[in-house]
């Protein structure tokens, strides 16, 4: 399929997990993919190996996306090497989970840093290349907790939900120069992460969700694909939850 034949995408945090399953279904659609890690390791190589597979470019460039500096340089380097970016997927995060009378300092601005903070430094440094295509699609990926709030997760709730509020205002500042951001919510997706979780507790999960299963990497990078390509070319400041309806 071509969905994206012809286009460049920049996700960030790609070398495993959501991320690459987003790079990867974005390669399948003819996309030439660019992609950031905080190292590109044996991992991030077979990621850019998978990407290639499908006779697209690929690229993973080594850069910290909450430092403001480098994500700056990342795009000037993608630009020099790809020639245009008309996609960016705000994928980079981390949790620190704790109660919030237990919660470090350290732990709220880590969190904040590297899932909210990241996303402005890279829409900053994208946004000039877009404008002056007058064509692109930012996708900040967020959480249903970012709507919904969870005990426990007090600063990736609020990093999350600033993910929704930070396109919905991108959408109304860039909409005039043919430039859409949305989000996307994740519910509870079978990651890596994940995967460590008693079995009891994932069946207990699956109960509460009205399709009765987790979600999977690739349900997500379908929804990102949509919010990439021309098929959502009148789709912008929305949010767009891929939870199986646990968040109705």
């Amino acid at each position: 399929m071509t969905l994206l034949k012809g286009k460049v995408a920049l996700v960030t945090g790609a070398a495993r997990g959501i991320g690459k399953a987003i790079a990867l279904k974005f390669a399948s659609e003819g996309a030439d993919v660019a992609f950031t890690d905080l190292m590109i390791d044996e991992v991030g190589r077979d990621t850019q190996k998978e990407i290639e597979a499908f006779g697209v470019k690929g690229k993973g460039f080594v850069s910290n996306a909450a430092d403001f500096d480098q994500a700056h340089q990342t795009v000037k380097d993608i630009v020099r090497e790809f020639g245009r970016i008309d996609v960016l997927v705000n994928n980079a995060g981390i949790t620190r989970d704790g109660l919030i009378l237990r919660m470090t300092e350290d732990q709220w601005d880590r969190v904040i840093q590297v899932n909210l903070k990241s996303a402005f430094n890279f829409i900053h440094a994208v946004a000039p290349v877009m404008m002056k295509q007058k064509n692109g699609s930012i996708i900040n990926m967020a959480s249903v907790v970012g709507v919904s709030g969870n005990a426990g997760q007090a600063n990736y709730a609020a990093s999350k939900a600033g993910m929704i509020a930070l396109a919905k205002s991108i959408a109304k500042e860039l909409g005039s120069r043919g430039i859409r951001a949305n989000a996307i919510a994740p519910g509870f997706i079978l990651t890596d992460m994940t995967a460590g979780l008693p079995e009891e507790v994932k069946a207990e999960w699956a109960g509460q969700i009205p399709l009765r299963r987790g979600g999977t990497p690739q349900d997500v990078a379908n929804v990102a694909t949509f919010l990439a390509s021309d098929l959502s070319s009148y789709v912008t400041g929305q949010t767009l939850h891929c939870c199986g309806g646990m968040n109705t």
